[in-house]
This record gives structure tokens, sequence and C-alpha cells, in this order.
């Protein structure tokens, strides 16, 4: 009989079916010496390999944390991200704070220093278990998860599972924190075997009674306008916020989206461009948008209607957000689309003014569609490469069930692109580093998908790329990597000449803090870990060498192209 098999199952083995159990299918995992129970409940479940989930050595925990968060907004369902202690959990903080803001469930443990010198055989070992104990591990993240919480001796580890993945999926949702003293992972489960999951947790819905008003609101609005940010997320309500919009022709404005609201052929999308129509809207419908325009250059007039809907209308964890409301209607986004359309309907909106209204539009989006050819074809022969010439680039590109993902690279409006859930971009958490985890998570959520990530430079050096370019090798996970290398720090720039539009930084020659050069060659770094690498500098050359990276893609090899920029415009 074989031994192992005879010893008492531990708390890090049930822990382990736990997790599996209760529908994590990965972790993405930095280990450190707090890992040792977890290490040999793998090593003694290794003939059951179903029973727990696939555990992956994520190099840096800023890139682990991106990869859990790629990976839920591509598959649906959240992934855990298992770090060392403290100073694991320190690491993953930007990422935790994107996460936090996008609504993102991800269960991230952390190991816990040993609290016993002596007396188990998992007390402390080493002199890092004195240097790396806080007196509250807990308080590093508190304020970016929903729930926090330390796994004690004697509590059932399935219960604690389900309690925080039960809290991280209810709306809205967001990641929690659960940390793991070493000896209690370490200790024999003496808790009865746990029961299968029941927990359903319905969506929020909307009033009856004030989709009704916005309804009656709508059908008597002469220049009604949508906005909205990542309502695409919920790739089902993109098909409503499409009905909706075409049917009573509602513009759509979008403030630096974030995936595909509707596709770009759609006749009411405007993109950024529809904010402009803000300022004589007479009816304003926020969904699922932090922020849809900036007071201190535009706030609707006092006759305007707002109204405000989705799971937080008003964004409850932000401590300052002031935006006229006359209607908050908190609930799922794509329930109260649906519902809006048919009490719209019997709100009975005059047709002259429906047509009217298409008509604008129409001819709003003929010169937009004029403005971007025009401007396309001179890009197309001008150097430096600019970002809407690369988008297009990309765009012609894509296969049919490509995946971009931005992070300060191209914009959507850039992209152009049709198919709910092609584009995934980060929110406005503001913690750089985004771009290359997610672009993996999303591979593994989509293997048969092709991933494209564009990044700024500046987003690329903050993404930990040597460890991102060691597990797209180590784990099989081939994407292609878009550096938009403009050599600056573009949003540091623009900020400084919106404070001092006609100050002295802004008449400088070289804005201080703001230059990142002598840029590296970035090529360099991917063709360490085996990737195809190019620079690329002129724009005749720029769609050749997509199509070579997107080849060697196929192939199963990652690449990158370092696309040389115009230097502080985009």
């Amino acid at each position: 009989m074989d031994g192992a098999r005879t010893q008492p199952t531990s708390v890090a083995e049930s822990f382990l079916r736990s997790l599996k159990r209760r529908g994590i299918d990965y972790v993405f995992a930095n280990a450190g010496t707090d890992f040792a129970p977890i290490i040999e409940a793998l090593v003694r479940l290794g003939a059951e390999p179903d029973a727990v989930p696939t555990f992956l050595t994520i190099p840096h925990e800023n890139l682990a944390v991106a990869m859990a968060h790629g990976y839920y907004l591509t598959a649906g369902k959240p992934a855990g991200v298992m770090v060392h202690v403290t100073v694991g959990t320190g690491n993953t903080i930007c990422g935790l704070m994107n996460a936090n803001r996008d609504n993102v469930p991800l269960l991230l443990l952390a190991g816990r220093t040993p609290h016993t010198q002596s007396g188990h055989i998992a007390s402390r070992s080493l002199p890092i278990h004195w240097g790396q104990e806080n007196f509250d591990q807990d308080g590093m993240v508190r304020e970016y998860v929903k729930w926090a919480y330390e796994l004690r001796a004697g509590q059932p580890a399935d219960s604690i599972v389900g309690r925080a993945l039960d809290v991280a999926l209810a709306e809205p949702r967001g990641p929690v924190y659960l940390s793991l003293p070493r000896e209690v992972l370490a200790d024999v489960d003496h808790v009865s075997a746990p029961t299968e999951p029941t927990t359903q947790t319905a969506k929020p819905q909307a009033s009856a009674a004030h989709i009704d008003k916005l309804a009656s609101w709508l059908a008597r609005a002469e220049n009604p306008v949508i906005v909205t940010t990542h309502l695409g997320r919920d790739t089902a309500a993109v098909q409503a916020l499409a009905e909706l919009t075409d049917r009573f022709a509602i513009p759509l404005a979008e403030m630096g989206a974030t995936c595909v609201n509707l596709p770009a052929s759609h006749p009411m999308r405007l993109g950024r461009a529809g904010t402009a129509l803000l300022s004589n809207a007479d009816v304003i419908v926020v969904i699922d948008c932090e922020v849809p325009w900036y007071p201190r250059s535009f706030t609707p007039s006092a006759s305007t209607k707002v109204a405000h809907l989705g799971v937080d209308p008003i964004f409850t964890r932000y401590p300052i957000r002031s935006f006229p409301a006359d209607l908050v209607i908190p609930g799922d986004s794509h329930a109260a689309l649906t519902a809006l359309s048919v009490a719209l309907q019997a709100a009975r909106p005059n047709d002259s003014t429906i047509a009217g209204r298409r008509e604008r539009i129409a001819a709003l989006q003929r010169n937009l569609a004029a403005e971007r050819s025009a401007t396309l074809a001179e890009a197309s022969q001008g150097q430096p490469i600019r970002y809407d010439y690369l988008g297009e680039c990309v765009r012609q590109a894509l296969p049919e069930n490509g995946i971009v993902v931005t992070e300060l690279g191209i914009a959507a409006d850039h992209l152009s692109l049709e198919r709910p859930g092609s584009l995934v971009g980060v929110g406005i958490g503001g913690g750089l580093g985004f771009g290359l985890g997610a672009s993996l998570g999303i591979k593994l959520a989509a293997p048969d998908s092709t991933v494209i990530a564009t990044v700024g430079d500046g987003s690329y050096m903050f993404g930990n790329p040597t460890p991102f370019h060691f597990v797209s090798r180590a784990v099989s996970l081939p994407t292609l990597t878009i550096v938009c290398n403009n050599r600056r720090w573009h949003a540091v720039d623009a900020a400084t000449r919106a404070v001092y539009p006609d100050g002295e930084a802004a008449a400088s020659a070289q804005m201080p803090l703001v230059e990142l050069q002598p840029s590296p060659e970035f090529s360099k770094v991917a063709e360490a870990s085996g990737a195809f690498a190019r620079r690329v500098e002129k724009p005749a050359d720029l769609p050749a060498a997509i199509d070579a990276a997107l080849s060697a893609v196929a192939g199963g090899q990652q690449a990158l192209l370092d696309v040389r920029m115009e230097h502080g415009r985009r």
C-alpha cells in the first residue's frame, strides 16, 4: 500500500479540493516559504489532477493579478492568485486596484508568516519569518477588496472558500483576500466532508416604476444621448443596447471605451465623438460609466434630465463622484435595457421625431467616416507612425476570432471593432501593468483566439516584461504584443498641459519628468524568451510586420513589435 495515502488529510489538501469544487480552475502563483503545505498537498493529490486547480508559476505578483483580471473578462469566472505573505501582497496592489475598480471577482490568497516560533512542524524556520510579519496583514489591501479574512485553526476550509467566493461574485463584484497561516495549512483536517456548493445569487433588477419614468422622458426627448464606458463587458447587453438605440434613434457616446459596447458599424455608435452631443442633450442616460464627462469643462443644463443605470450606478466605492442625477436605477444593465425598450415603445414616442433624429445622426456618421478616411490616407503616407493608422492596420489584420487588449496603446475608436468581446481594456484604477498579464489570461481562457496586446512603452515596462515573456513560453500562451513606443509619459505631459495650458512647462522644449529616452530595445527582451521580435519605424512596413508576427503566433511562438510612434501626440 502507498504509505502517503494512509497519512491523514491536511487542511491544505482540503483547501485545494474546495477551490476546485467552488469553480476555481486556475491559480496563478508566486511561491514563498509559506507554501510548503500547499506544495506537499499538490504532490500528494497528483494522482487526482481533476480534484484541484491547475497551479501556474508566475514570477511576479502584478503579472499574476493581471492574468486573473483578463481571464475573468473573457472566461466569465474567477481565478485564484496565490502570493507570498506581506511582500507578495504588496506587489499585487497595483493590479488589485484595477480589479477593484473594474468589479472583477478574483480570489487573492496570501501565505501568512508562521504564528509560532516552535512547537509545530510548520513553526518559523527562517529569519524572514520574523521580518515579514505585519501586525495587520489584511490591512494592506482592505480598501481594495470586498472581504478580507485569515483562515483559523479548526475552521472548515470549504466554508471559508465558499464565503469568499460568494462575496466576490455578489454584485457589484470584486476581489477578496484570504490569508493562510502555514501552521493551519499543515494541520490535520478534522472537519467533516464538505457538501456540494448550491448557492445561486440573483442579479439585482431595476425598478419597473423607475424604468417607466425614464421611458416617459425619452419618449418626449428631442435629443437624448446614452453614455457608457464598459456596458459591453456583458456581451448579452450589447444586443439589447443595439436594438434600443437603433429602434428609437438614440446615439451612443463612449467615454474611454474598454470594450465593444456597440459594433463599429452600428448606425447609432458615435464613439468618443458622440460626447459633443451632450451639450445639446435634453435627456442623458449614463450606463456603466464612472466618468461620463469632465465637470471642469462641461455640466448639463438644469433642464436636462440625467439618469444613471447599473448594478452600482453611483459607484459607492469612490470617495468623490458628483454628477447630476435626476434618476438613479440600480440593477443589471442587460435586464434594464430590455425593460426600457418595452416601456419606451409603450410610451409611444413621436415617429417623426425619431425619423428626424435618425437623419441627423446619419449625416454626422457620414462626416465622421469621411474625416476618418482622410486622416488614415494621410497617416499611411507620413512618418512617424500614428495611432489611428496603427489601429487600422491591427483591425485589418485581426482574425475573425481575434481579441485586442489595450492599455494606453490603441484607443477603441482607432480599432473600430465589430464583435462583442473582441476588445478588452483596463478601467480607471490607474495601476499600470494590466495589458501584458491580461493578454495571457485571455489566451488561457480562449486558447483558440488570436490575442493581440497593444500597450504603451511605459505600460510595457510596468507589466514586468521578463516574467511576461517567460510565462508566455513556459505555459505555451503565444500572443502578439505591440509596444506603442512614443518614448514618453504622454499622460503626464497631457495632465500638465491641462492644468497649465499657457504655462512655461507647456512651452518648454523638453518637459521635465516626461521623457523616456533613450528607449530600450524592447525586442531584445522578448528575444531572450524565444519570441519573434521586430522594430518597426515606417508606416509602409507596418502591415507586413503585423502579418509576420501573427504568422509566428499561429505557429505557437510569441511575438513582439516595437513600433516607434509619433512623439507626444495621440
